[in-house]
C-alpha cells in the first residue's frame, strides 16, 4: 500500500507540473513586458534565470511558453495586426532570431486556428515561411537554442522573454478589411507581365530602355485598373487597406515616395512613424499595383543614390552625408510625384480613347472610387497630421530630381 501510495503521489508531482510552469512562464513574462526601458536587462536576466531553474523542468517551461506566446499572437491578431507586421515591428530591434522566434510563434499560432480566407493573411505567412518545424512543444525551446546557436538555455530563454515582452507592448492599431480570393481571369498573367516589366527597370542601365519599359508597363498598368473599376463598380466592391513597410534609414523621404504613387494610383496612405509602415487605403488591384511600383522605385532610388554618391566621393566632395541622401530621396519623391500623376492622366485618357468607351461612363466610376477610398481612410485614421519635410542639401536635390526623371515609373 505505501508503495502504490507513493506512486500516485509522485503521478500527482507529475500532473502539476505543466501548471505550476504555467504559472511560472506567465509571472515572467507579467514582469518583463511590465519592466521599464531603463530595467529591462535586469528583467530578462532575472526572467531567464527564473526559467531556467523552474522546478516544472525545461521541457514543461518550454510548452508553456509556446502556449503563452500563442495566446499573445492571438491577442495581437485580435487588437489589428497581421503577421508580417509583427515580424516587421520585431526586426526593427535588430535581433535576428527574435524575429525567426515569432515567426515561430505565429505559426504555432496558425496549427490551431481555424484556416483563413484572407489572400493578404496566407500570403503572409508563406513570405514569412511561418511553418512549424520542431517535434513537440516540450522540446522547441531546447532545438530552437540548437538552430540558433545559442550557448545556454539562459540566453535562449532571454531571446524568447525579449520578443514576447516587443509584441505584448503594442498598441490596438486599425485593422485592415479582409481580402477574398481574386477572381478568375486574365489579372494574374497581366500583374506578371507588370513584374517582369519592373524587373528589366531595376535591372537595366540604359535610361532609354527605362523609359520604353515605363511606357509599356504605365500602359498596362492604367488598363488592368481601369478594368478592375468597372468590374468592381458591377460587382458592388468596396476599397481595403494594406500595410507597407517603410524602414530605416530616411523613412520620412520613402514614405513620402510611398504617398506618391498612392496618390497617382487613387490610393491614400497613412504613415505610422513609430511603427515603421504605411497604411495605404484604396481597392484591391491599385493596392497590387502600389505595393509593385513602391518596391521597384524604391529600389531604383536607392540604387541611383548609392551610385551618385560615390561618384562625388571619388572626385573628392565627400556627400556620404544623412542630409545629401535624405535630400535626394525627398527631391526623387516629389519628381516621382509629378511624372505619375501625369502618367496616369495620359494613360487613362488613351485607355478611354482606344477602347471605344465614353469618359461619361468611365470617369464618374473612377471619380467615385477615389471618393469611396477617402472616406475609408477618414473612418480608419480621424485624426492625422500634415508631415513637413526640409531639404538642407541643394546637390542632393539636384541629383534626386534627374534621377526621377529617369526612373522607370511602372
Amino acid at each position: 500500500m505505501g508503495e502504490r501510495g507513493e506512486g500516485q503521489r509522485r503521478r500527482g508531482r507529475g500532473g502539476e507540473r505543466p501548471a505550476e510552469a504555467a504559472q511560472t512562464v506567465e509571472a515572467v513574462l507579467h514582469a518583463v513586458t511590465a519592466a521599464p526601458d531603463a530595467g529591462l536587462d535586469d528583467a530578462l536576466d532575472a526572467g531567464a534565470s527564473t526559467l531556467t531553474a523552474a522546478p516544472a523542468g525545461w521541457e514543461a517551461v518550454s510548452r508553456a511558453l509556446v502556449g503563452a506566446a500563442e495566446r499573445r499572437v492571438r491577442r495581437c491578431w485580435d487588437g489589428g495586426w497581421q503577421p508580417a507586421d509583427l515580424a516587421r515591428i520585431v526586426r526593427r530591434e535588430g535581433v535576428a532570431d527574435r524575429t525567426r522566434f515569432v515567426v515561430d510563434m505565429i505559426a504555432a499560432e496558425a496549427r490551431r486556428a481555424p484556416a483563413r480566407t484572407d489572400t493578404r493573411w496566407t500570403a503572409q505567412l508563406r513570405e514569412l515561411d511561418a511553418r512549424v518545424w520542431w517535434d513537440g512543444d516540450d522540446g522547441y525551446l531546447e532545438a530552437f537554442g540548437r538552430r540558433e546557436r545559442r550557448a545556454s538555455r539562459f540566453e535562449t530563454a532571454g531571446c524568447a522573454l525579449a520578443a514576447l515582452r516587443s509584441i505584448g507592448r503594442l498598441p490596438r492599431i486599425a485593422p485592415l478589411a479582409r481580402r477574398a480570393a481574386p477572381r478568375a481571369g486574365a489579372e494574374p498573367r497581366m500583374l506578371g507581365r507588370v513584374r517582369a516589366l519592373l524587373a528589366k527597370a531595376e535591372s537595366t542601365s540604359y535610361p532609354e530602355e527605362a523609359e520604353a519599359l515605363s511606357a509599356k508597363a504605365q500602359e498596362l498598368m492604367a488598363r488592368y485598373s481601369i478594368d478592375a473599376a468597372l468590374l468592381g463598380a458591377d460587382a458592388g466592391e468596396g476599397p481595403g487597406a494594406c500595410r507597407i513597410g517603410v524602414e530605416a534609414p530616411y523613412e520620412p523621404a520613402k514614405a513620402l515616395l510611398l504617398d506618391a504613387v498612392a496618390e497617382a494610383n487613387r490610393c491614400q496612405a497613412v504613415w505610422a512613424s513609430e511603427l515603421g509602415f504605411s497604411t495605404v487605403v484604396g481597392f484591391d488591384a491599385d493596392l497590387e499595383l502600389v505595393e509593385l511600383l513602391y518596391t521597384s522605385l524604391l529600389l531604383q532610388a536607392t540604387t541611383a543614390m548609392n551610385r551618385d554618391a560615390d561618384r562625388h566621393h571619388a572626385r573628392g566632395r565627400s556627400r556620404r552625408t544623412r542630409h545629401f541622401r535624405e535630400s535626394f530621396l525627398i527631391a526623387y519623391a516629389g519628381r516621382v510625384r509629378e511624372r505619375l500623376v501625369a502618367a496616369t492622366r495620359q494613360a487613362t485618357e488613351e485607355v478611354v480613347h482606344e477602347s471605344g468607351a465614353t469618359p461619361r461612363g468611365v470617369l464618374p466610376v473612377l471619380a467615385a472610387r477615389e471618393v469611396a477610398v477617402a472616406d475609408a481612410a477618414a473612418r480608419m485614421f480621424p485624426d492625422t497630421t500634415a508631415h513637413r519635410l526640409r531639404c538642407r542639401d541643394a546637390d542632393g536635390w539636384a541629383h534626386g530630381t534627374a534621377a526621377a526623371d529617369q526612373a522607370e515609373l511602372a
